[in-house]
């Protein structure tokens, strides 16, 4: 008999639990130990948490590690074109039969018990680095941090906490201070936290439960600063000062990304080549990518193609600032985004820098906001908004106007992750 793909497995594990998410420890602490307790034998750990920033601070901390000639396990979510991204085992995504080998083994310790997808599927990642040697594993929580199913690790060698803001509410809850609280718990006694910027209100709340864990913190603005100059980035914290090329990924906000991978490499004890490569050869799909080959780019060959995920106020935010930071030209948006989101904080900064939306529905994708909902959005906003049918005809409807647009498609990961399937 043909074993099943990771496909069919994948499929069978969305069943196992009648929520989507569902915040408690209580099912990692059943399931683990029947695998053995994986978790208790990774490479030492570097926990990442936070609202924006999460993946392309840990893409930078993997080219730092690599560049020096370590190995590092990563686990992100969620992934863009095929679940396999989320696994990369010693550096290398992990093969479809020893994903489905993994899958298999986890979904048969469980025994048809409740379950969450991510859940389960975080338990076969453990499994996976706690069997193959590598210098570092880089974790990042996938939802919150306190009762994310990452959060079973008792002893990290570092955390990092990003830049905090407003996402998730139905499950972090509605204020800042409930959300940083939520990140915070990945705070673990007398462990080093790197904190990126944040909000006053989300900065107290991670300097109380570091001072309740005798966590050392590491503060942007405190203990580490980094700042573009003259085409250039520096960092310096108490070791000295780093004159560095800017971020290979693009956009003002990699520069606190940046920084936060620095000063944990750095804390960590690499070197300035470390940390020279960490911030050159990054790589993150979906976070402002741009789109040279494949279909879409094709059809618009005289046009400036870009991708990006961010789906929030803030990854709104750091949007635009990129937007308004590249040469002036012409520019349109191919908006679609989840119902779940909060559309207009994240379109109203967009409004500033773009000359029109075309809005779509997410192929496939149950919670999309449906096509007609984000062009009413929009226009609130200030677009000039109209319905396109799906991405390829809206990059055509705007290059036929303009061939030498720039075109930006954003507003969800699930959107970037449909973009790069289709375009190859």
């Amino acid at each position: 008999m043909t074993a099943p793909t990771s496909d069919v497995i994948l499929d069978r594990m969305m069943s196992l639990h009648p929520k989507v998410i569902d915040l408690t420890l209580g099912r990692m602490a059943r399931l683990l130990p029947r695998l053995g307790d994986p978790q208790l034998r990774l490479p030492p750990v570097i926990h990442v948490a936070g609202t924006n920033g999460k993946g392309s601070t840990q893409a930078m901390l993997r080219a730092g590690i690599e560049a020096a000639g370590q190995s590092a396990h990563a686990y992100t979510s969620p992934h863009l074109a095929r679940f396999h991204e989320r696994i990369r085992v010693a550096g290398e995504i992990l093969a479809e039969p020893e994903l489905a080998a993994l899958l298999a083994e986890c979904e048969s310790a469980n025994a048809g018990e409740d379950i969450t997808f991510f859940e389960i599927t975080t338990c076969a990642a453990f499994l996976a680095f706690a069997r193959t040697p590598a210098d570092w594993t880089l974790l990042e929580v996938g939802l919150g941090g306190r009762w994310d199913a990452t959060n079973v690790i008792g002893r990290p060698k570092l955390s990092i906490i990003t830049p905090v803001s407003p996402d998730h509410q139905q499950y972090l809850g509605e204020t800042l201070v409930e959300i940083a609280d939520a990140k915070a718990g990945i705070i673990k006694r007398g462990v080093p936290c790197v904190v990126g910027p944040q909000p006053p209100e989300a900065m107290a709340v991670i300097e109380a439960e570091a001072d309740a864990r005798a966590a050392p913190l590491l503060v942007r603005g405190q203990h580490w600063m980094c700042w573009a100059e003259r085409g250039r980035m520096v960092f310096q914290d108490e070791t000295g000062l780093l004159d560095l090329p800017l971020p290979n990924l693009p956009g003002p906000h990699q520069i606190d990304n940046a920084g936060a991978a620095l000063a944990a490499l750095r804390h960590l004890g690499f070197d300035e080549a470390a940390c020279e490569a960490a911030v050159t050869r990054a790589h993150w799909p979906g976070r402002m990518q741009r789109l040279r080959h494949g279909p879409l780019a094709a059809a618009a060959p005289r046009a400036e193609l870009w991708l990006d995920g961010g789906h929030n106020p803030a990854g709104g935010r750091a949007v635009a600032a990129t937007l308004a930071a590249m040469p002036a030209r012409a520019t349109h948006l191919v908006v679609g985004m989840l119902n779940t989101k909060d559309v207009a904080g994240y379109l109203a900064p967009l409004a500033e820098v773009a000359d029109s939306l075309h809005a779509v529905s997410i192929p496939g994708e149950r919670n999309t906001l449906p096509a007609d909902a984000t062009a009413e959005a929009a226009r609130a906003a200030g677009f000039a908004a109209t319905i396109s049918a799906g991405v390829a005809e809206a990059v055509a409807e705007i290059v036929a106007a303009e061939p030498e647009a720039r075109i930006l498609i954003c507003g969800s990961l699930y959107l970037a992750g449909h973009v790069l399937r289709e375009n190859g």
